[in-house]
């Protein structure tokens, strides 16, 4: 298969893109595979409301019907025993990349947290800011086609900075009931309190809501299928969530200066995520043509070759626009989760990108290194998210509140203006709140 060439100067240009951005937007993201006899939602609704009622008994059901996993309401918390046992048997090499990773994380997140404004002090007027962190998050890491381990690092090591005392990770289990090695080990390095053998829509239903077993959290983080995304949607409002993740993207912004097996590759990085979005913007034809074929080339090579192939043809594109500056235009359009610079001067493109989740720079950055071991987090906005939201970090398990002080001569000075808008506005009580402390009869 030979990928097609878009050119942006075609006719059906834009209606090609147009088609192309709807398959990448949380709505199209949020329907049922072809192959559902219900809607998602609608699925997701009744597992919660099974949760909320029956606990850890409706728990342990839909992990025997979705996982295929029998389990007692004793076996859901992983022991550590099994945490300890999983830690003998990884490799040595595994763990020391393991904690590396984990070391890199937690000095970025330290290095970029959210710190307390100084005091804004105005006459007798003291006004500040105040950041506490949650009480509890809870860590959403699947465990289907890949075993995330990367995942539950980049989620509860910036909780851990941000200073939550309780992280409560949920995690699919194998049939036989055990979770792989590789995440209990990565709960071990991220400093994960509680595991839980659970997964997808029930496992977020347990957090938000509780059960016998599982104590509900404050805050939801993490990404999932869409049964997993459809119900920390309905739980937001009982809990605070990251955001709604979809299929993972990228964007690579390639001139002739570029080498096109590297570009294929790293367009394949992201195709093989089933489904994952793989764009190449170029204002270079031949690049364009010699990355088409260095990708079919290297298409066989792959453990996947037909998932990958599938979500090359459904959500990816080359494209030849007719400028850099256009192909900018474009990237600011598609606001990707990843963007990918591989030009002469990745610096000055990247300085005119508006949306972005994470920009990689140069051909010695592949999106790989931010999945795994760079340091920021790699949950991150997808289906063009990055307009209006930004990646994970220990900041969003902090609180921030207001703290007004005022003395006697500050409420006299202001308290006839506060008096007329709130009488301006039909409320009275307000007015004569403040009136009130002016003297006993000034209301």
């Amino acid at each position: 298969m030979m990928l097609p060439i878009w050119r942006s100067d075609e006719a059906d240009f834009r209606r090609r893109l147009a088609a192309l951005k709807r398959k990448l937007s949380l709505d199209e993201g949020l329907t049922a595979p072809a192959d559902a006899s219900e809607a998602p939602r609608q699925v997701v609704l009744r597992i919660i409301r099974d949760i909320r009622r029956d606990g850890d008994s409706a728990l342990l059901d839909y992990t025997r019907k979705l996982d295929g996993c029998e389990l007692e309401a004793s076996d859901l918390r992983v022991p550590q025993g099994d945490v300890e046992a999983a830690l003998e048997r990884c490799p040595p090499e595994f763990l020391a990349a393991l904690r590396k990773a984990a070391d890199r994380i937690r000095r970025f997140q330290q290095s970029t947290i959210v710190t307390e404004p100084a005091p804004l002090r105005e006459g007798g007027r003291t006004l500040r800011l105040r950041y506490r962190p949650v009480d509890s998050a809870g860590i959403c890491v699947p465990g289907g086609v890949a075993s995330l381990a990367s995942s539950v690092l980049m989620c509860a090591v910036p909780a851990r900075v941000a200073g939550v005392k309780r992280i409560a990770m949920v995690t699919p289990p194998r049939p036989d009931g055990t979770v792989t090695d590789d995440r209990l080990a990565a709960a071990h390095v991220a400093g994960v309190d509680e595991i839980y053998r659970v997964g997808g829509a029930q496992a977020v239903a347990a957090l938000a809501w509780g059960t016998q077993t599982i104590k509900p959290v404050d805050f939801i983080a993490g990404p999932g299928n869409i049964y997993t995304t459809l119900a920390k949607k309905e739980a937001f409002g009982q809990v605070g969530i990251e955001s709604l993740p979809g299929p993972s993207e990228v964007v690579i912004i390639a001139d002739e200066t570029a080498e096109p097996g590297w570009v294929a590759a790293d367009l394949l990085a992201q195709a093989e995520h089933n489904p994952g979005s793989a764009v190449l913007l170029t204002d270079s034809e031949p690049l364009a043509r010699n990355v088409a074929r260095a990708v079919q080339s290297a298409l066989g090579d792959l453990p996947r070759p037909h998932e990958t192939r599938a979500c090359l043809a459904g959500y990816s594109a080359l494209i030849v626009a007719r400028s850099m500056e256009e192909c900018i235009t474009l990237t600011n359009e598609l606001a990707p989760e990843h963007l990918q610079i591989m030009t002469a001067d990745p610096d000055g493109a990247a300085e005119q990108v508006r949306h972005a989740g994470a920009i990689f720079l140069g051909p010695w950055a592949p999106v790989p290194i931010g999945d795994y071991i760079a340091g920021p987090s790699h949950v991150l906005p997808t289906a063009m998210t990055a307009r209006f939201s930004s990646g994970l970090s220990a900041s969003d398990f902090l609180k921030r509140s207001s703290l007004i002080s005022y003395d006697r001569e500050a409420l006299l000075e202001d308290a006839e203006d506060v008096a007329r808008m709130a009488r301006a506005e039909g409320l009275e009580a307000h007015a004569r709140s403040v009136l009130r402390r002016r003297a006993p009869d000034a209301d």
